[in-house]
């Protein structure tokens, strides 16, 4: 039985910026089209000039409602009609606005269940500023339209390395005050559960990082680590989450510590984006966790530098478009499979030693195969 189709709605965002280009680029492929039936949420005027401006072949559909989008078809919603003025690579209120239409009309069709997953093109967080948008980004609009109550936990991701944030867009000034026990168990379950329904790990094991250099230095250059991240780990180990840390950021990405977990907790949005985008290269996806709707993003601004040149690469972008249908999949099995669970015969006891044989420091593993060695022999 073939498989229905996702539907994927995609806002246009900053019209001055990259987003129609990243759009029209990654659906120049056909087999797009057989993945996902894609609804881009923006202004057929707009998207007919960036595709002039660029020399881009890409056709797509008129839609006026998002019940009228067509399988096999790039449909484009008229979110809105007016003239707008381009200036590419330019910050621009009227640009800001565009981009909040198209947003806002997507969020008013989710909630008429009228699309599956959202993947949003890059917004300029100060032009979009309004009497409807007053948040520092996409998370915290979205958790306030669809969030249900929620709490909205980002993720940046790619195929090898998944990093969490306990705070996201604060000024440096105001993390440390942030950084609150409670806050780390919150994002951490939050993560962990993720981890389980919408990526399919059973046992994830997350790593925390510190927030001082050193991971403080047993408090010489800060006593976060002691008196607030290392009471959230042991509160969280106590709820059966596997935990490990605190590491300091620099040593924990310089020597690739990060392979030997499923994600990483950082403290702050550049403890854990810089060090991300360095690795991920053109491949990494912004997701929002969490929350009753699946989001994701390309892991790129609005690049006014290029915007409008022809040379943005759109490979984050088809990663966000794959990495939303995977995880509306992942979590429709999920549910799924946790709907009608067998009852238990006997209590089964939980056994922690899956954490203890992790941390085991791997340099005493062959000592251990030695003695069983010396021990087969001697019983030979």
């Amino acid at each position: 039985m073939e498989q229905k189709r996702i539907k994927v709605a995609i806002t246009h965002g900053d019209t001055n910026g990259v987003g129609y280009e990243v759009i029209l680029k990654a659906f120049d492929d056909p087999q797009m089209l057989e993945l996902c039936t894609p609804i881009i949420y923006g202004s057929p005027k707009v998207a007919a000039y960036h595709r002039k401006v660029l020399n881009l072949q890409t056709n797509f559909t008129i839609i006026e409602k998002a019940e009228e989008a067509k399988e096999g078809k790039l449909n484009l919603l008229t979110t809105f009609d007016d003239e707008v003025k381009i200036e590419l690579g330019t910050p621009a209120k009227e640009a800001g606005e565009a981009a909040l239409a198209a947003l806002d009309r997507a969020m008013t069709d989710y909630r008429s269940g009228l699309y599956d997953v959202i993947v949003t093109a890059p917004i300029n967080k100060k032009t979009i500023q309004s009497n409807l948008f007053h948040f520092c980004g996409h998370t915290e609009y979205i958790e306030s339209c669809v969030g249900d109550g929620n709490k909205a936990l980002m993720i940046l991701m790619n195929d090898v390395l998944k990093v969490a944030l306990v705070t996201t867009h604060l000024p440096i000034k105001d993390v440390a005050s942030a950084i609150t026990k409670e806050a780390i168990v919150e994002k951490a379950i939050l993560l962990n559960n993720s981890l389980k329904r919408d990526f399919g790990l059973t046992r994830p094991r997350i790593a925390v990082l510190a927030l001082n250099p050193h991971a403080g230095d047993d408090g010489l250059l800060g006593k976060e680590e002691n008196e607030v991240i290392m009471p959230a780990i042991a509160e969280l180990e106590s709820k059966g989450v596997m935990v490990f840390g605190p590491y300091a950021a620099d040593g924990f990405f310089g020597s690739g510590n990060y392979r030997h977990y499923d994600a990483v907790l950082a403290m702050y949005h550049d403890q854990g984006l810089a060090p991300f985008k360095t690795l991920a290269q053109e491949n990494g996806v912004n997701y929002t966790a969490g929350l009753p709707i699946v989001r994701t993003s390309p892991d790129h601004g609005t690049a006014y530098d290029i915007a409008g040149k022809g040379v943005a690469d759109a490979q984050s972008f088809r990663e966000a478009i794959y990495a939303a249908i995977d995880i509306y999949r992942n979590r429709k099995n999920y549910d799924e499979a946790g709907a009608h669970p067998l009852p238990k015969l006997y209590h089964e006891k939980r056994d922690e030693s899956e954490k203890v044989r992790f941390a085991v420091n791997k340099r005493e593993m062959p000592k251990r195969e030695d003695n069983k060695k010396k021990e087969e022999n001697s019983a030979e």
